[in-house]
């Protein structure tokens, strides 16, 4: 008699769901969703879970970045549309290829190379002088930066360098040696500004263009949750109105914020792409798609006629660059400081 009392307590608990208590029939609750079985999963089940919680390693990949790739447009009418379940979300989509993105950079590129002096330059240097021409601002000379080779690089700001940053009352300037200055450090900020470019400014030309590419790398995808939004918000100004002629248009911000989710998805999917395939044919090709997506994408979710596409594209492009150059000067600044 006790025995069969237990079993049947046994018996009643799984038909219990184990995080709300409710009554299940199936295989999931459908009160919460969570599943009834709550048997251990295998090292291999697990990390399939694992994997499909982020990128959806199921036909739902494939298929969104298919569309991603081949249908300007298409995802974002999709999800308006209600039909959400059989592509990646946007915002997880965002995510999932804006890391692919800078893991992609961190892989396939490397940072610049600066080649700042000629060898006999280097040799007959005195010991006292810094190789990486930065005795000039102690009035000795210095040659013109030279690549070695065709992969070299170089960044020449002119003889005596320049201002990069101003606004009234703060200028940085930079010099041939890639030195960053503070003409004028009153303010305790600035003072304390100016200490951490002189840290940098120790470093050779070639150190301090890894330590800056590193950085950009490293604080890059923090950037991307800016650019994103702000660019919906350029929409949202752009495309303001009732919209009467085009009721499917989007007129709220969270539906601007799709497309530029999509948008720049695509983006960072596209440069993926051009790091990883090594010929430059393809490469060319996938520029030239690029130019072209971003204003086929914008024809099919927003409607209307190709001049008032092009005047709106023109205005928010226009804004979106000059954000954009802030966004990687700000990039440049923090690699440089938070070192």
């Amino acid at each position: 008699m006790p025995s069969q009392l237990a079993s049947a307590e046994r018996t009643a608990a799984t038909r219990l769901c184990r995080n709300c208590n409710a009554a299940v029939s199936g295989e999931f609750c459908t009160n919460c969703g969570q599943e009834t079985r709550i048997k251990l999963p295998t090292a291999r089940v697990f990390l399939r879970e694992a994997t499909g919680r982020y990128v959806a390693m199921d036909g739902r990949l494939w298929r969104t970045l298919a569309a991603l790739l081949f249908r300007p447009g298409f995802l974002t009418r999709e999800y308006f549309r209600g039909r959400r379940r059989r592509y990646i979300r946007p915002a997880r989509l965002f995510l999932v290829l804006s890391l692919a993105l800078f893991a992609a950079i961190r892989f396939f590129a490397s940072a610049p190379i600066l080649v700042d002096e000629e060898p006999a330059a280097k040799t007959d240097a005195p010991s006292g002088a810094k190789a990486d021409g930065s005795s000039a601002a102690q009035g000795g000379p210095t040659s013109r930066a030279k690549a070695t080779s065709d992969a070299a690089v170089t960044f020449d700001p002119g003889e005596t360098g320049g201002e990069i940053f101003s606004v009234p009352g703060f200028t940085i300037n930079v010099d041939r040696g890639l030195n960053l200055d503070i003409p004028n450090a009153d303010a305790p900020w600035s003072r304390e500004l100016k200490k951490r470019f002189e840290h940098f400014n120790h470093l050779n030309r070639q150190e301090k263009s890894e330590q800056v590419f590193l950085g950009v790398v490293r604080y890059g995808p923090y950037a991307m949750f800016v650019l994103m939004p702000a660019f919906a918000l350029l929409l949202l100004v752009a495309y303001a109105g009732r919209g009467r002629r085009y009721p499917d248009r989007p007129n709220r911000y969270a539906e601007h914020v799709v497309f530029a989710a999509h948008t720049h998805a695509f983006l960072f999917l596209v440069v993926v792409l051009a790091l990883a395939i090594p010929w430059t044919w393809l490469r060319i090709a996938l520029a030239l798609w690029w130019l072209m997506y971003g204003l086929w994408a914008t024809k099919v979710v927003y409607r209307g006629g190709w001049a008032g596409l092009l005047s709106r594209a023109f205005i928010v492009s226009t804004a979106y660059s000059v954000l954009f150059g802030l966004v990687i000067f700000g990039l440049v600044m923090a690699a440089v400081l938070l070192r």
